[in-house]
Formats: structure tokens, sequence, C-alpha cells
């Protein structure tokens, strides 16, 4: 036998032991490309019948083939014809329209250009000449401000979600997709993400509590005390949407879908260094950041703020809130009263705050000096008596 006709027998021998697939229109598997040929592809889908699919699914905008033999695909299947199964990436990617109806009803994606911005959405066009509607709030995962500058001129994939009127009315949605493949990634990232971990990733959007960073195909939180170890009011003034960062997963809710994440704990932190500077005494100019029923808290550093706890406030006076006396954002100079790095609190007061044990002090020291004085005034003045009884008396004599 020759070595064609034992290649041959080997294959048909191979062909004749696989099992018979049946398959179902719209069901998804992983093909093998084994042949390239004119305008078709050919797939070994692990089965006798060979699998078929356009090779204009596989073709760059300059026409080139973006596959090679032996690459592995996902495909869906669409019908079998003549003893081949045909086959598709997403409906519309190709020529053939014929089987939205079955996309539909299948769940199978679908290709399709966004046309232009219509009222309520966007207009796709789906293999070229087919209309259909895409409502805003099934383009993405998440709001866009200027939804036409980002979709229109783009081709994406679709799930038809509605076929009426035999293709008049057809409705698809690119979220359906997107949440498809943000499940997947889910998964993987549950089998590999760890707390403590520091992760790279990019800010999908910002609120007022907090921003919301895409770790990979999931959306973890920054709580907006964990944005910096400064007080910040505005995440805006100091990061951006699509800005890149590094986070460290400070925690994993798989069940509720909560990350935890922090930026903060990706900086270093400016209280060792704050800690060898400060000392008790020592006196330093801040800015009052907030204030607060029981006193104010001043910055001293970036990321470094210490208390006046409110009754060592208004000079003697009672008060009954500290912005009787202070106003956000005013400078003020102030002494360390104390530091406790392990809790990371200072306390401060104004540096003419007088305690009222330095008060006591104070005045018993003026008593004790007035009580000095009036005995040395008695003294002085019991010496001039003498002196001047001597001085009569010493007249007396003279005269006698």
């Amino acid at each position: 036998m020759s070595e064609d006709n034992a290649s041959f027998a080997e294959l048909f021998q191979e062909s004749e032991s696989k099992p018979v697939r049946r398959l179902k229109p719209g069901q998804k598997i992983t093909a093998t490309i084994v042949g390239i040929s004119g305008e078709s592809v050919f797939l070994d889908t692990g089965g006798k019948s060979e699998g078929i699919l356009e090779a204009s699914e596989l073709q760059s905008d300059d026409k080139e083939s973006t596959a090679a033999v032996g690459d592995k695909l996902e495909v869906y299947f669409l019908k079998a014809k003549g003893g081949a199964q045909l086959f598709t990436i997403s409906i519309g990617s190709g020529k053939n329209t014929e089987h939205l109806e079955e996309a539909c009803r299948s769940g199978i994606p679908v290709e399709g250009l966004v046309k232009e911005e219509i009222k309520g959405g966007f207009e796709i066009t789906l293999g070229g000449s087919i209309r259909a509607f895409c409502p805003y709030s099934q383009m993405g995962l998440r709001r866009v401000e200027d939804a036409a500058a980002e979709y229109v001129g783009q081709r994406l994939n679709f799930l038809i979600t509605r076929f009426e009127e035999n293709g008049r009315n057809i409705v698809v949605s690119a979220r359906a997709i997107l949440e498809e493949e943000r499940e997947k990634l889910r998964d993987a990232l549950k089998e590999t993400l760890a707390e403590g971990e520091t992760v790279t990733g990019v800010i999908t959007s910002i609120r007022d509590f907090g921003a919301f960073v895409d770790i990979g195909g999931v959306d973890g939180l920054v709580p907006i005390s964990e944005i910096g170890w400064s007080r910040v009011e505005n995440i805006n003034d100091y990061y951006a949407v699509d800005q890149k960062v590094n986070v460290i997963v400070k925690k994993l809710d798989w069940d509720n879908n909560r990350i935890t994440l922090s930026i903060k704990e990706t900086l270093e932190d400016p209280w060792e260094q704050a800690a060898a500077n400060l000392s008790i005494g020592k006196t330093l100019t801040g800015k009052v950041v907030r204030l607060a029923q029981f006193g104010a808290f001043v910055n001293l550093e970036a990321g470094v703020d210490g208390l006046i706890h409110i009754s060592k406030l208004g000079k003697g006076r009672r008060i009954n809130h500290p912005r009787e006396v202070l106003e956000e954002g005013q400078e003020i100079e102030v002494k360390v009263e104390s530091v406790d790095t392990d809790e990371k609190r200072i306390s401060l007061a104004p540096s003419d705050y007088v305690s009222a044990e330095d008060d006591k002090e104070s005045e018993d020291k003026l008593v004790k000096n007035f009580q000095n004085s009036r005995k040395e005034q008695s003294g002085t003045l019991g010496t001039l008596g003498d002196l001047l009884q001597a001085k009569l008396a010493e007249k007396s004599r003279g005269k006698k």
C-alpha cells in the first residue's frame, strides 16, 4: 500500500472511529481549523461531519486572514447542509444574514455596525443592510457621557433580544454579551484574586463616596477614605475616569459582588516621617480642615492632621462649637501636646493656650512674688524708722 493510500486509510479509519456528534442550532463549541480554501474555513468539530465557517469572518479590514491552520475557535452551530455542518463566530460578521431569527432564538451573537444615534438609542446595521435598534441602556455596562462619540462607527457584537414582523422589528443588546464575558472573567478572578494583593486597574466611575476601579473584568470600590492619606473632599481633584491606578484588595465578598480596594495603602504613609519630626511642645503652623462639635482638625502636613479639643478654644471663654472662633481654611499656630503613633492621633492646642494647671501655677507664683515684695517693703520701712528715731534722738541730745 502506498504512503498516500496508507495516510488516507488512516484518516478514514480515524473519522469512522469518531462518534456522531449531534448539535443543536445555536450550540457553542470549540473547533480546530484544519484547512482554509477560498471562501471557506474547514473545522474539526470532534465528530464525523466536517464543519465549515465563512472565511470572511476571519478576515481583517484589508481582507487578510487573521487565523491559521491549527488555531482553535469558539463557534456557533447554524445548521447541517449537504453533509457539512455550518458554523459562525457571530452572525452578520460574514455574508450570511438569513439566520437572524435563529440567532434570536438560540442566543447566537450577531455583528453589527453602529450607524447613528436616534431617539432612545442607536440604529444598528446587521449584515450590511438589515436595520436594528439598540437602546442606550443596552450599549454597554456603564453610562457614557458622550455616547455618540463613543459608539457611532464601531462594529460590535450584539444579542438579538426581539425579532418581530419577519425582521422588520429587531432589537439588540451589546450589554448582554459584555455581561456574559464579565461573568467569565469574574469566575477566573475568583480562583486567583486574594485579599492583600496589589493589582493594577482602571478607574471607570467617580462618585461622591468613592471610585470604581476595573481590576480585570470586575469593578471594585475604593471608598473616599481609601483614596489618600490626607482628607479628600473631591476625588476629581486627584484622579480621573480611565486613569490607571495601583490598588490593594482590602476585602472580597463574592456572594454580594462587593470588592473593597485601597489606593491609600499603595502610597507611603506620611505618619512614619511625621512621627519622627513631631515632639511635645513643638510649635507649628497648620490649616483648619474640619470643624466638629468636639473640636477642630488641623492639617500639619500632607496626610497628617491633629485635633484641638473644644475645651482649648475660646481663650478661656466657654463656646458651644469651634466655628464660633475658627473657620475652615484658616491658618493657625498650634503647639503639640501629645502624639500617639499607634493610633495615629495628635493632640494640639493653640500656641497661646494656657491650661488651668498652668494658670493656677502662674497665679500662685504671682501671689508668692507679691507676698515676698510686701515682706521686703516691710523690712525696709522698719530700718528707715529706726534711722529716723536715731536721728531725732541725736537732735534732742544736741539741744540739751
